[in-house]
């Protein structure tokens, strides 16, 4: 019998995928062998587009060979570090080439899912960054598509892939060095300028082709001052600061404080407002309380500084970029790439050194190359549900209605854990701003009820939250209820 090369034993992979998902992952067939280089091509170079043709084009066993963004100048500076990758203004030149076998998708948020879906149903591997999704729906389109075609789906929540968490999760639930674990306060103070407001429309960059940077977004006029990056406070577009660095925040606490076993929150208060008087849509304070069904988590986030002449962010315990646990013996302080533990006193019981470096990437082609999804640290799936945390805390601020204080007292009253410290630390923070809690325009959702098996919420203020949960597609760049 003739032996079957690579491209033929994946077309077969490809053929028996809805019988293959159904099998455990390390059953899957092998997509190459350990002498091939693997080829991937990268869709989106822009700032963290760049940062990933570092990451897999100084990568053994991998090959970096073609690009596409609609932005020519960001195409030139990409061929300027690897001259022998093809580019194209159309990521569909890439899917059309069935030589490449894997994508790196870092594209606007809004492009993510579409992106994906397309290069699966093309029968690539899929790197996609985070958040994984702009909608829940959508993300739980692209979980269909990864085991329809049975492909890899890695998403880019790298500190996933750093050793030091399952250090911190030995020393937390095997070890239980602080005892039982009794709340978390999840954190991201950051300072941020806005984003301005233009009375004009914003002239589009004329090497920029539109048409394909809008892919499934509203053709709407933009008002902010400058094109790339501030995408991200436009609903349209973005997922504000909650999916830009809220996913990783909580991805962390999910991961380390959870243990992943808590899929998706079954309730959610949130809150928040934006305090400048420009472009954006997204809240600059927003704040956050989850009912895990076990470790009841809050979440602060504002871009705010503390007060007009100050240079530091709201106050908060614990980082200001990652996350608190608060426990019978002691708190555990966790963030990027370290964190600490100290006893009732505050005295110092231990500190962890963590760095993902380029872990991530690697992880990601180490599971194309045994087609093993059990080896992956951030499977669609998983980030799925991590990324649902996000778009429900979003969601809560898009239907919140004005502060109210008796409702708000009522509401509080059914909470645990540390919301009320949240809320004391927010409007302190306000008040530093000339506002206040009271504010008219501080935004509070009902308290919204998740029902994971429908995939709905339900109960008070569910047909505004459900309506949120799916995005209106634009003509040619839908996707498909049938992936």
């Amino acid at each position: 019998m003739q032996k079957m090369n690579r491209r033929q034993a994946f077309r077969r992979t490809a053929a028996v995928g809805a019988l293959a998902s159904l099998l455990p992952a390390p059953a899957l067939m092998a997509g190459t062998n350990a002498n091939e280089k693997i080829n991937i091509a990268g869709i989106g170079i822009g700032w963290r587009g760049g940062d990933h043709l570092n990451a897999f084009k100084n990568m053994d066993g991998v090959n970096l060979c073609a690009f596409a963004d609609p932005d020519e100048s960001r195409l030139l500076a990409a061929k300027s570090r690897v001259p022998d990758a093809a580019t194209y203004r159309d990521m569909r030149k890439i899917f059309d080439d069935p030589s490449i076998d894997a994508v790196y998708i870092a594209t606007c948020n809004h492009w993510h899912c579409l992106a994906s879906v397309w290069a699966m149903q093309a029968g690539k591997h899929v790197y996609v960054e985070k958040p994984l999704s702009h909608s829940q729906w959508e993300g739980d389109q692209v979980v269909k598509a990864s085991r329809k075609y049975n492909v890899i789906c890695q998403v880019g929540t790298q500190q996933r892939s750093d050793p030091m968490q399952a250090e911190i999760k030995k020393f937390l639930h095997e070890e239980k060095a602080l005892g039982e674990i009794k709340s978390c306060a999840v954190n991201r103070y950051g300072i941020r300028r806005s984003i301005g407001k233009r009375d004009t429309p914003l002239e589009i960059p004329a090497n920029v082709d539109y048409n394909l940077w809008l892919g499934p977004a509203q053709d709407e006029p933009l008002y902010r001052s400058q094109f790339h990056y501030d995408w991200h406070w436009d609903w349209n577009t973005g997922s504000g600061e909650m999916g830009n660095w809220g996913v990783h925040v909580l991805d962390d606490t999910i991961n380390n404080v959870l243990l992943d076993k808590v899929a998706y929150p079954k309730r959610i208060l949130g809150g928040g407002i934006r305090t400048w008087d420009d472009a954006g849509e997204s809240p600059n304070v927003h704040f956050v309380w989850f009912d895990t069904g076990s470790i009841p988590v809050v979440l602060g986030l504002s871009n705010l500084q503390d007060g007009p002449k100050s240079k530091s962010a709201g106050k908060c315990t614990g980082p200001s970029s990652g996350y608190c646990v608060y426990c019978e013996g002691g708190m555990f302080w966790g963030e990027r790439g370290r964190g600490k533990a100290v006893d009732k006193d505050g005295n110092l019981i231990r500190e962890f050194r963590g760095n993902s470096g380029g872990g991530h990437q690697r992880n990601f082609i180490d599971a194309v190359r045994a087609h093993d999804r059990s080896i992956q640290t951030a499977e669609v799936e998983l980030h799925n549900q991590v990324v649902a945390w996000c778009n429900f805390a979003n969601i809560a601020f898009q239907v919140g209605k004005p502060y109210d204080q008796k409702k708000a007292e009522v509401i509080f009253g059914k909470t645990e854990g540390r919301w009320e410290e949240l809320l004391a630390n927010t409007d302190a923070l306000l008040v530093n701003n000339g506002l206040s809690l009271n504010n008219p325009e501080v935004k509070l959702s009902d308290m919204l009820t998740y029902d994971e098996s429908a995939g709905r919420f339900t109960g008070d203020g569910a047909d505004a939250a459900n309506a949120l949960l799916k995005r209106e597609y634009r003509e040619g760049f839908v996707l498909p209820e049938e992936v």
